[in-house]
């Protein structure tokens, strides 16, 4: 499959199979991996696929068990031109903020520096509370971008926001993220932070694509424990359907 938005693609195939009676309403969806078999393409694609389907009200993901569909009246699933997959907008950061850290390194002013602490502060703060805001987080990441005094650099990544603030796949995603606890972990961004301090250009690009990428691995675990799941699940009940008396 060839396209920018790979999981659209497999999101509305699944959806037009639905509609067509492939898979009627109470059925379980394929597991993740012959899904991905299937379309020929990664699995976390799939898992985006299937959280568009998901949102748009075709499918019911129960936790440990699978995906169902629920409605097959729903329609043909198009997904918005903008909303584009958290794998997608994080690769990208992960080349735009690294570099943009890199270049922030040799910029900053003190008094920049120490506007990137206070907003530290506040982000220690916001994640001592129940809220799933990560208003802090995003200050933090774009006051890096515009100490680059780089209206570019700034562009891009700004743009990257956006386009994750206005993503809904996004937005479920992180959800699931949120419901196990994880918050943004200070100790990274500290990390990034010193190595700013220092004007360390290597040790701030390289601290802030560490961070980026374990971001993308966080992503990854919440989205794969559910599959998991589902997974131990079935191979539970085979166990049982063939076990001697």
């Amino acid at each position: 499959m060839q396209g920018v938005r790979l999981y659209q693609q497999v999101a509305e195939q699944l959806a037009a199979a639905i509609a067509s009676g492939d898979y009627p309403p109470g059925t379980r969806l394929p597991a993740e991996r012959k899904l991905a078999e299937r379309f020929e393409v990664s699995r976390p694609t799939v898992r985006e696929a299937i959280i568009a389907l998901e949102l748009a009200g075709c499918v019911e993901v129960k936790g440990g068990s699978g995906v169902y569909v629920v409605d097959a009246e729903v329609g043909v699933f198009k997904a918005g031109e903008s909303d584009i997959g958290p794998f997608e907008i994080l690769q990208a950061r992960i080349m735009f903020e690294g570099e943009a850290a890199g270049l922030a390194a040799r910029q900053m002013t003190e008094a920049e520096l120490e506007g990137l602490e206070r907003i530290l502060e506040e982000m220690i703060a916001e994640n001592a509370t129940e809220a799933n805001a990560e208003v802090a987080d995003e200050k933090f990441h774009l006051h890096i971008a515009r100490s680059t005094r780089n209206d570019a650099v700034v562009s891009v990544c700004e743009h990257l926001w956006q386009l994750r603030n206005s993503s809904s796949v996004s937005a479920r995603i992180l959800e699931k993220v949120r419901q196990t606890g994880s918050r943004p972990r200070i100790e990274e961004h500290r990390r990034i932070l010193d190595a700013l301090k220092r004007r360390d250009a290597d040790a701030a690009r390289s601290a802030m694509r560490d961070h980026l990428q374990r971001v993308v691995q966080q992503l990854l675990d919440a989205t794969e424990a559910e599959a998991l799941e589902a997974a131990r699940r079935e191979v539970n009940a085979a166990r049982q359907r063939f076990a001697l008396p």
